[in-house]
């Protein structure tokens, strides 16, 4: 028997139409640059067929390449304008970490303090990673004491801290993805699921951050980590 949909899941269409209004809320001229890049890709391929007289086979492949190249900058124009909607919001680098394409597990704010500064641990190739939202001179001992109480855990296993922000020494939200994926591969899939198992007995540091996680906003998968 057939699944049925869920009827609150919006179609393919429907969900490039949001985005689409998404992109114009962000920034007024990005759809026409999705349209003028497109435009200007067929141009240019039916132009080089009119001079070498391949007139039709260029209007084919020229549609073709006029609508991966659109689609192509209205996908970083998405992900401009997502990454411009969650900055400045509270578990803005969970949304992006929940969004990493591979063998990733993500804790969201596994330690809060009193001025909602969060620590989110991920878990993957490169072993144990703790990502911070604050300011640098607030998390940095936050920082260190967590990452001395997951040590106690994962004994043996590197531990890597990033402090996610626009300060001095921090990692922007929009290279966060980026940074991470960069991290050597130092465990493999069994090692990566013992790591797992040994942190479901650390327990969270509360209190919870006031206000609601981001919800409803769908990051873009980043690349698979080589």
């Amino acid at each position: 028997m057939a699944k049925s949909e869920d009827p609150e899941k919006p179609g393919r269409i429907k969900q490039l139409r949001m985005i689409a209004k998404i992109i114009k809320q962000a920034n007024p001229k990005g759809m026409p640059i999705v349209f003028l890049s497109a435009v200007g890709t067929l141009a240019v391929i039916v132009v080089i067929g009119l001079v070498t007289d391949y007139l039709w086979y260029s209007v084919f492949l020229g549609i073709l390449a006029a609508f991966t190249v659109g689609l192509v900058v209205f996908g970083q124009l998405a992900q401009r304008a997502q990454y411009s909607i969650l900055h400045g919001q509270t578990g803005a680098a969970a949304a992006v970490l929940q969004g990493m394409r591979g063998n990733w597990q993500v804790t969201p704010a596994m330690a809060v303090n009193r001025d909602q500064d969060l620590i989110h641990l991920v878990i993957g190739h490169p072993g144990v990673v703790l990502v911070s939202e604050g300011p640098g001179n607030r998390v940095a001992k936050m920082l260190a004491a967590e990452k001395k109480r997951v040590a106690r855990v994962v004994l043996g296993i590197e531990i890597y801290d990033i402090q996610c922000g626009d300060g001095e020494g921090q990692v922007p939200l929009a290279k966060l993805q980026r940074h991470i994926m960069k991290l050597p591969r130092n465990l493999k899939k069994p090692a990566i699921n013992e790591v797992k198992d040994r942190l479901r007995s650390l327990p969270k540091n509360m209190p919870m951050p006031k206000g609601p996680m981001p919800k409803g906003v769908r990051m873009p998968r980043g690349p698979k980590m080589r």
